[in-house]
């Protein structure tokens, strides 16, 4: 069976700091895994992070899936990836993208403009000061002059980008490395896939060898019921972000986003769970058994995905791993 070259997400909910670094150890040395994934929401800081896990990994990739492009410059972002790969031997990928609207202008009271035109110049800005360049850039969204990286990878980055509709994936394809997803169903990869490599052929290349980073919230559970039920506590208000709205809208399912939406727009919690109908949790979700988890991850391989990032829906530090060491390479 094959489920592509399987990753872990960090941070995982219940752990510190300092036990996530501790799973990282044992999920490359004990479990086999070939890369490590870092979200950023509100909880820890992924360059700080990656630079622990750095030092306690040989061989796994670490990259962040991701951070956002809006609450860090290009030049600080340039001098942190670059701390990262010097620090893990040029086992860093960095992973970007615009996020969401709650993070970007909720929290960090940062307006979410333009978002492609915002992606496409910080790439553009990150491409000079990674290469060591002197950066001489002005745009719409952004400027930098006169930047030079004194914290320079030793081989030239890996940029991934993050999208969900048509425009930004053929952004991704056209200025990226590689390409970031999260909660879409398997039927939609194709059409995620086809916008993707159309941004590569526009910038004459080809982009079907491309690895296509793809995080899973997981559940090994026999009560799959309940499990639908954790997701529809935990996940409505990204089902009801504008952001990932008009995504499921786009990869068909128009009545749950349009639930969800009008459910949160009058603070209805209860008919927000109930228009996440099981078929839509469990086309963006992988609930079940062991051996039915493994079936679906190969299924989202099949279609594409080459790196499912594994994401644990537990209660506890304890059934987190165990899902880490349950669906460990090797053990199909």
């Amino acid at each position: 069976m094959n489920l592509g070259k399987l990753a872990i997400t960090l941070p995982v909910p219940f752990l510190s700091a300092p036990q996530c670094v501790e799973l990282a150890r044992r999920a490359e040395q004990e479990w086999g895994y070939e890369a490590i994934w870092l979200a950023e929401t509100g909880g820890h800081e992924s360059f700080a992070l990656s630079g622990a896990l750095a030092q306690v990994t040989e061989r796994a990739e670490i990259g962040t899936a991701i951070v956002p492009a809006y609450n860090r410059t290009p030049a600080v972002l340039a001098s942190a990836a670059g701390t990262v790969a010097q620090l893990s031997d040029d086992r860093f990928i960095l992973g970007v993208g615009t996020s969401s609207h709650a993070i970007i202008e909720q929290w960090n009271g940062i307006d979410f403009e333009k978002p492609l035109t915002r992606m496409r110049e910080t790439v553009a800005v990150l491409r000079q000061a990674l290469a060591g360049e002197k950066t001489d850039f002005e745009g719409e969204t952004l400027r930098s002059h006169g930047f030079r990286n004194g914290a320079r990878p030793g081989k030239p980055m890996r940029i991934y980008l993050a999208a969900l509709r048509e425009k930004m994936l053929e952004l991704a394809g056209e200025v990226g490395d590689g390409l970031i997803i999260n909660f879409m169903p398997a039927d939609a990869m194709p059409k995620i896939l086809g916008a993707y490599r159309r941004g590569a052929e526009r910038a004459g290349r080809d982009g079907s060898g491309d690895e296509v980073v793809a995080r899973f919230q997981v559940c090994v559970t026999d009560d799959v019921p309940a499990a639908r039920d954790i997701v529809r506590l935990g996940f409505g208000g990204y089902v009801a972000t504008p952001v990932y709205n008009k995504f499921f809208e786009w990869v068909g399912y128009g009545d749950v986003a349009s639930g969800v939406r009008d459910a949160f727009a009058s603070r209805d919690r209860a008919a927000s769970a109930a228009a996440m109908s099981d078929e839509f949790i469990d086309a963006v979700t992988i609930l079940g058994s062991l051996e039915e988890c493994r079936e679906k991850l190969a299924a989202f391989v099949e279609a594409g995905v080459t790196t499912p990032v594994l994401a644990p829906l537990a209660t506890s530090p304890e059934a987190a791993a165990a899902v880490f060491e349950g669906l460990a390479p090797g053990r199909a």
